[in-house]
C-alpha cells in the first residue's frame, strides 16, 4: 500500500485570520510577525526543538512544507532556503498574503499530494515543537490500525496522546510529562490523494467531531512548547504520566534530541513572563 506522510510547518506566514492573536490591519500584523527580536526568538525556538528530530528521522519516507511569507526578512528566508537546499524532504513554500488562512495553507500543501498515494497521512506541525525520531517510521507502521475505519469511512486520524509540554517563563523552562488528547502536534489525518480538505481544515482540539480515530500513548511522541510568542499558549486538558523518569531531560535528548538545560538557560536569559492571555499556560 503507497502511503506519503506530508507535513505542514508556518513560520510566521504573514496572512489573515487562522490565529488568535489578531491584528486591525496587515501592516501590523507584518509589524507584529517581522519585528526582529521576535523573529529571532522563533529562530531559536526553531533550530533548538523543531529540527533536530524532523532532519533525523529513522524513517525518512516524508514531506514537511515550510510555508511562509515571500518577504520574510533576511536572514531569515535565506535561513529557510538552505534548510530546504539541504534536506531533500523539505520544501520552501512562499505564500503572499491571504485573508483566509485555510486557502493559504491549501495553495502550500496541495502542489505536494502524491497522486499515486493510496492514502495521505497530513499532519501540522508548529514552528517550536517537536516529534520523536521515529515518529515518521511508528505512523507508517501504525497505519494498519486504522486500515478498517479508513475504507468504511475515507478519512480518520491517529493521535499520539504521551509526550512533554516545554513551559518556558522568566523562571526558565520547566518539563511537564504529559498525556494531551488532540493536542495539534503528532496528530495525523489520513485521508485520499483527491481529498481537497487539509489536516488546517479540522480544528485539532474537536477532532472526533469531524472523524472517526485512535489515540496511542505507549511512548513519547511530541513536545510542545509554551512560551511568551504562542499563539494561543492553552495546554489544554492533560494528565500526567504515571511513571515519569527519574531523569527527564535525558529521554527528551534521546527521543527528540533537544538540550533541556541549554533551553533552560536561553529562557533564563530571555527573562520573557508567560503571555497575557486568558488561557495561557492552562
Amino acid at each position: 500500500m503507497r502511503a506519503q506522510l506530508l507535513g505542514l510547518c508556518r513560520f510566521s506566514y504573514l496572512g489573515g485570520r487562522g490565529f488568535q492573536v489578531r491584528h486591525a490591519s496587515i501592516e501590523d500584523r507584518r509589524a507584529f510577525l517581522y519585528d526582529p527580536a521576535r523573529l529571532a526568538r522563533r529562530w531559536d525556538w526553531f533550530e533548538a526543538v523543531t529540527l533536530p528530530a524532523l532532519t533525523r528521522q529513522t524513517d525518512p519516507d516524508y514531506t514537511l512544507v515550510l510555508m511562509t511569507g515571500p518577504d520574510l526578512p533576511q536572514p531569515w528566508l535565506g535561513r529557510l532556503r538552505e534548510i530546504a537546499a539541504a534536506h531533500p524532504q523539505i520544501r520552501l513554500e512562499l505564500v503572499p498574503p491571504m485573508e483566509h488562512h485555510r486557502a493559504a495553507c491549501a495553495r502550500a500543501i496541495h502542489p505536494h499530494v502524491d497522486a499515486t498515494a493510496e492514502w495521505v497521512g497530513q499532519f501540522k506541525h508548529d514552528d517550536d515543537d517537536a516529534v520523536a525520531f521515529d515518529f515518521v517510521a511508528r505512523v507508517r507502521r501504525d497505519l494498519r490500525l486504522l486500515g478498517p475505519m479508513l475504507r468504511r469511512d475515507g478519512r480518520a486520524y491517529c493521535d499520539y496522546t504521551r509526550g512533554v509540554i516545554l513551559k518556558a517563563t522568566e523562571a526558565g523552562v520547566e518539563a511537564l510529562p504529559r498525556h494531551v488528547h488532540a493536542t495539534g502536534v503528532a496528530l495525523v489525518i489520513w485521508q485520499r490523494p483527491d481529498a481537497r480538505e487539509t489536516c488546517i481544515d479540522f480544528e485539532h482540539w474537536k477532532i472526533g467531531s469531524y472523524m472517526n480515530g485512535i489515540a496511542l500513548n505507549d511512548r513519547p511522541m511530541f513536545l510542545r512548547a509554551v512560551h511568551h510568542d504562542n499563539d494561543s499558549g492553552a495546554l489544554g486538558p492533560n494528565f500526567p504520566w504515571a511513571d515519569p523518569p527519574a531523569d527527564l531531560g535525558a529521554l527528551i535528548g534521546r527521543r527528540f534530541g533537544v538540550d533541556l538545560p541549554a533551553l533552560d538557560r536561553a529562557a533564563w536569559a530571555a527573562a520573557l513572563p508567560g503571555a497575557d492571555r486568558p488561557k495561557w499556560g492552562r
